[in-house]
């Protein structure tokens, strides 16, 4: 292992991003000691870009972090030598608000390759970014699912999509997803073959009920990017982010039970006093904190990690199903994207159910069956590591929830708000969401 790479996973280590347990954290019981400036509650994405906008402005800031790590959803666990995503996520290479707040270089961001594996009528077929990756498409070119009409439109989409200022596409007019695609004239093969899983899987939803204006924003963010994720896992985005706090102003195990403007009050009837307080927690969170405001509809994911002797697909693909038939949605061998993620000799294997509608107990079971018809007998051998089922993944999105694309982040004098559920569900908006509330608070005490 390089020696940055060392240092990497010494410091996801010592944050417990890999490792519960940081010695970073402070006991919860200790009381600060001296007042803040501003109360950050929550140690998510957003709650951590509000306080590093805060320290770099020299606003003092503490963060309160209910978990053992900070990351909120964003989080990676260290299980017998393998990295595990606290579900599937990816980082979009092309995000602004990222590239202003995050060293990329630091993160060593592996790359997916540009397209999909699609699972139809029996086997694998290939779609990809035909702009990048012209010899792959070409070969491919009339490969279900889609016809070579469907094809076209694709590329009428990437154009539409990267057309005039980004700031503007959030204006633009917007319908749900799916009734989107089909008047740009997509065949229902299309649409259900490739951009149910696709989009369902970032969506967290296969109706693809989402606002048109988040399809555009995340097919935008492709076409000008990578997907990809930092080498040592995606709990490595916060880790960086916290590394930039000063000793002290992160601390872990901390619940806050009540906030108002300027004070919060943690279990036992403890008070905090601060020039402002910003809650940065997940949204039915913030809900339970902050009088008056609605808990958005979430979505749900479960993902399924197996160790596997050989990696079913080779090279860093995202694998859809395009048939619908079986709880899976996607696949992906996370150490063919990154060999960090796993041991030496073996392989790790995401699996993401969207939607699923059977039982829990069997759909480790039911998740076999369908990868046997897709990779044959032997995902027998696979080894299962751990399942994470999320309820409350991700905000949902329908164009009434984007209407507001930008929500306000100040709610009161000395309180405010931020989160993915104030701007667009996405890491990017997360970030983004946190730089306007810690602007909102610079610009209400004078600086």
């Amino acid at each position: 292992m390089s020696d940055a790479r060392n240092r990497t996973r010494v410091s996801l280590a010592r944050l417990g991003v890999i490792k519960p347990g940081s010695a970073r954290s402070l006991d919860g019981r200790r009381t600060m000691a001296k007042r803040p400036g501003v109360i950050v509650v929550g140690g998510g994405l957003a709650g951590l870009a509000c306080a590093t906008a805060l320290l770099e402005a020299r606003v003092d800031a503490h963060v309160l972090e209910a978990g053992d790590a900070p990351g909120g959803r964003v989080r990676t666990d260290s299980h017998e030598g393998f990295l595990l995503d606290r579900g599937f996520q990816v980082y979009l290479t092309a995000y602004p608000e990222g590239r202003r707040v995050l060293d990329l270089k630091a993160l060593s961001l592996q790359r997916f390759i540009p397209g999909a594996k699609v699972w139809r009528g029996g086997r694998l077929h290939t779609l990809a970014d035909p702009l990048r990756h012209p010899v792959t498409a070409v070969s491919h070119l009339f490969d279900a699912p889609g016809g070579l009409a469907d094809k076209l439109r694709v590329l009428e989409l990437r154009q539409h999509a990267t057309s005039g200022e980004l700031g503007d596409l959030w204006q633009r007019p917007q319908q749900a997803s799916r009734r989107f695609l089909g008047d740009l004239g997509f065949s229902e093969e299309m649409v259900d073959a490739f951009f149910t899983p696709f989009l369902g899987g970032i969506f967290l939803e296969r109706g693809l009920t989402t606002s048109s204006r988040m399809l555009e924003f995340v097919f935008r963010m492709f076409a000008t990017g990578y997907a990809a994720v930092p080498e040592q896992g995606m709990g490595a985005i916060p880790a960086q982010l916290a590394e930039k706090l000063p000793s002290g102003a992160l601390r872990m195990r901390v619940r806050v039970e009540e906030a108002w403007g300027h004070r919060v009050r943690l279990p036992g009837g403890e008070m905090l006093h601060a020039d402002a307080v910003v809650v940065a927690t997940d949204p039915h969170s913030a809900a339970s904190l902050l009088v008056g405001m609605p808990a958005p509809g979430m979505n749900r994911v479960t993902c399924l990690y197996f160790a596997a002797p050989e990696p079913p697909v080779e090279g860093p693909w995202l694998v859809l199903d395009g048939e619908g038939r079986g709880p899976v949605n996607n696949v992906a061998v996370m150490s063919e994207v990154s060999a960090a993620y796993a041991p030496k000799g073996q392989a790790l294997v995401s699996v993401s159910v969207v939607d699923d509608a059977g039982g829990a107990d069997s759909l480790e079971a039911r998740v076999r069956a369908q990868l046997t018809e897709w990779f044959g007998p032997a995902v027998s051998a696979w080894r299962h590591l751990r399942t994470y089922a999320i309820p409350h993944a991700l905000p949902a999105q329908p164009p009434s929830a984007l209407v507001e694309p930008h929500r306000p982040v100040r709610l009161a004098a000395g309180l405010y708000v931020c989160g993915d559920h104030r701007e667009n569900a996405s890491i990017d908006g997360a970030l983004a969401s946190g730089r306007r509330a810690a602007q909102a608070v610079l610009q209400d005490l004078g600086r």
